[in-house]
């Protein structure tokens, strides 16, 4: 990467793009938004490879680079704002499980796009660190570190937006 291979490149983005996605997707809470934040992402690796000092910090590094620009695109006024986005979802694609019974896979699928949807509803700053603390698993120091705040807010809003989150699942009836 540092020496500027395209090949390289298309590399990092078959390891990380989806991952990196799946993070903008639950920041931005929209799809295209969150495509847009990848790309610029890649971009700017591929530009800065070079401040890259350890290799084997790679992925937090990504990361904190998609961080940020999801937050750039939270603060940044768009049209988007007047047309809202026509309810875009977050699809896994999930190829396992193929074992697992039609009404067992449904009821998984029904609760995870509960999850995401209660995600979406939250605040941006308890997305940003519930997304890096569960599917990330980020501890609080990392994420301190990644975002560039205290340990102690990182827990406050990790306590927070835990129980927002409760909050609005068992108001929907669907927490057990």
């Amino acid at each position: 990467m540092k020496a500027k291979d395209e090949s390289a490149l298309r590399l990092l983005m078959d390891d990380y793009g989806d991952m990196l996605l799946r993070t903008a997707c639950l920041l931005l809470k929209d799809r295209q938004s969150a495509e847009e934040a990848v790309q610029d992402t890649f971009i700017q690796a591929y530009a800065k490879m070079s401040q890259l000092q350890d290799p084997e910090r790679l992925k937090a590094w990504l990361i904190r680079i998609v961080v940020n620009r999801c937050r750039m695109k939270q603060r940044t006024w768009s049209w988007r704002n007047i047309f809202p986005s026509g309810g875009s979802e977050l699809q896994a694609n999930d190829n396992a499980g193929f074992t697992a019974g039609a009404e067992e896979l449904f009821m998984v699928e029904w609760h995870n796009v509960r999850l995401a949807e209660s995600m979406r509803n939250l605040d941006y700053v308890y997305r940003e660190c519930l997304t890096l603390y569960y599917f990330h698993e980020m501890n609080i120091r990392e994420i301190s570190e990644q975002i560039n705040i205290s340990e102690n807010t990182i827990k406050s809003r990790l306590a927070r937006g835990r129980a927002l989150l409760k909050k609005m699942l068992e108001k929907e009836g669907h927490f057990l």
